[in-house]
């Protein structure tokens, strides 16, 4: 049981939670309300008194890449949506291509202000690693049997673990035109709440349905357009999972060279780049866990000592490779791109788009060279990033609703007018007119706003996480295990 002061969302079985009006007392529930509106991100400023630090995980660097990956799509959309008329033709091209030169389309420099694609593919390899992750320790120690527990426990929850917050965000999203009457700039409203709900409704249901053929954009969500890669990222669960179950017996050898095979299959054989990211991030999985065991392949002994060297230049490769040229609306992008014309050879013909094969290594260097240079390591196990991780789900949902609200009226306010303003918020246009003089991106007029902005989408993020991510994975176990039979009785 909880104890006397524990609120909903600390307890880890919502079967242990009284909902009696008799237990729940005003102490229990004003502690709840308070958690839930305290801002957590106040605390990481300097000087703020800090709690005794938790030992690190093993992992804590995966939880961090995860977290600075969000922000990394949060400015990538504030970047784009700022600079709405001419944002995809600089950002998400090559720096030179149709004879235009920008700072921010440089290589390198460009990830941290069009890298959202980028994070997306990271998202996907550190999704195959961490799934992986008691699974493979089973196979690894000789517990095929248990594996099969683990992965039906894991598939049970992974629908609801990913989809339920979906729901909430939307759903309020959906409402809120409906309930508050607030213009944004994102499709018109219905003409009845029922004929939108209803519309949602149908949206969602088709949008949820993993076996829907066809190009992975083909149905895109209608109230949020970014959730376009969840249900990606549950097919891509059940290829790990089923990859799980299928190499469970194998020997060693065996497992690693099927890894390596569903790899090639995935990004050379088939348009299936997304998988390919999957079960490299199992592969990865894989290695590291053999590594801690010194069980690797006898070939890795003999690069031991070149590690730290080799894994820097595939660093250098995978931010290089993660600022791919993505976008001129025609295909063949990569090939008309400066410094990008010759790599372009390298796309095989089952892709579609060069940019997911290229993102496929790009993110595949990075997530394995920042375990093995110590100086990246520790700065994705710093309290920031740890606090990123924490709310990425939540911070990846809501950063857009955000924009959309708030932010399109506070960059017209600043001098990012559009014409569509005009006719719905035309008090807001050059409101509070500053600068945008300077390199692209840098413009005070596109900063400043970020003093409101940001601080807010942690806020209402932290709010999501304790709302809807964290009571998701506590629902999904409770109802997990309340569909297990009861353990047979011994004789």
């Amino acid at each position: 049981m909880p104890s006397k002061f524990e609120g909903l969302l600390d307890c880890g079985r919502l079967e242990d939670v009284n909902l009696n009006s008799a237990s729940w007392k005003p102490i229990r529930a004003s502690r709840w309300s308070f958690d839930l509106v305290r801002p957590e991100f106040l605390a990481l400023r300097p000087g703020s008194p800090k709690s005794p630090r938790k030992p690190i995980r093993r992992t804590a660097w995966l939880d961090g890449l995860r977290g600075f990956a969000a922000l990394t799509v949060y400015f990538h959309h504030h970047q784009l949506w700022a600079h709405n008329t001419m944002g995809n033709s600089i950002y998400e091209n090559a720096f030179g291509y149709d004879g235009k030169h920008y700072f921010v389309a440089l290589p390198f420099v460009r990830n941290f202000f069009s890298g959202g694609h980028f994070a997306v593919a990271i998202f996907f390899i550190i999704s195959g690693y961490v799934l992986s992750v008691k699974s493979m320790s089973q196979i690894q120690k000789g517990q095929s049997s248990s594996v099969g527990d683990t992965v039906g426990s894991a598939l049970f929850r992974r629908w609801l673990r990913l989809y339920i917050p979906v729901i909430a965000v939307t759903f309020l999203w959906m409402s809120q035109s409906h309930w508050f009457g607030i213009w944004s700039d994102f499709g018109e409203p219905k003409s009845s709440y029922r004929e939108e709900v209803w519309t949602w409704y149908s949206n969602f249901k088709n949008y949820s349905f993993v076996f829907l053929t066809g190009n992975v954009y083909e149905f895109p969500l209608l109230y949020h357009a970014h959730a376009w890669s969840i249900p990606i990222e549950f097919k891509g669960s059940i290829i790990i999972y089923t990859a799980l179950s299928a190499f469970s017996r194998c020997t060693r050898n065996a497992r690693l060279w099927c890894e390596a095979g569903l790899i090639v299959y995935f990004l050379y054989i088939v348009d299936g780049w997304y998988g390919a990211m999957f079960m490299a991030g199992m592969m990865l999985c894989d290695f590291d866990l053999l590594a801690l065991d010194d069980q690797l392949p006898r070939a890795f002994s003999y690069l031991e000592g070149f590690k730290e060297l080799i894994f820097f230049h595939l660093f250098i490769a995978g931010l290089y490779f993660g600022g791919v040229p993505s976008w001129d609306g025609q295909e063949n992008i990569v090939s008309k791109s400066p410094g990008w014309i010759w790599l372009s050879h390298l796309k095989p013909q089952a892709a579609f788009e060069a940019k997911w094969f290229f993102l496929f290594w790009a993110a595949l260097f990075i997530v394995a060279a920042v375990p093995r240079l110590p100086w990246l390591k520790r700065f994705f196990e710093t309290r920031f990033c740890q606090y990123l991780a924490r709310i990425s789900f939540a911070l990846y949902l809501v950063h857009g609703p955000v924009i959309w609200l708030l932010g399109d009226r506070l960059y017209a306010a600043t001098g990012f007018s559009r014409p569509v303003h005009k006719e719905h918020i035309p008090q807001w246009i050059d409101a509070f007119p500053l600068s945008k003089k300077g390199a692209m991106g840098f413009e005070l007029a596109l900063w400043v706003p970020q003093l409101i902005l940001f601080p807010l989408t942690l806020y209402v993020a932290e709010v999501a996480t304790k709302l809807f991510d964290e009571p998701s994975v506590k629902f999904s176990n409770w109802l997990f295990n309340k569909t297990l039979a009861p353990a047979p009785v011994k004789a």
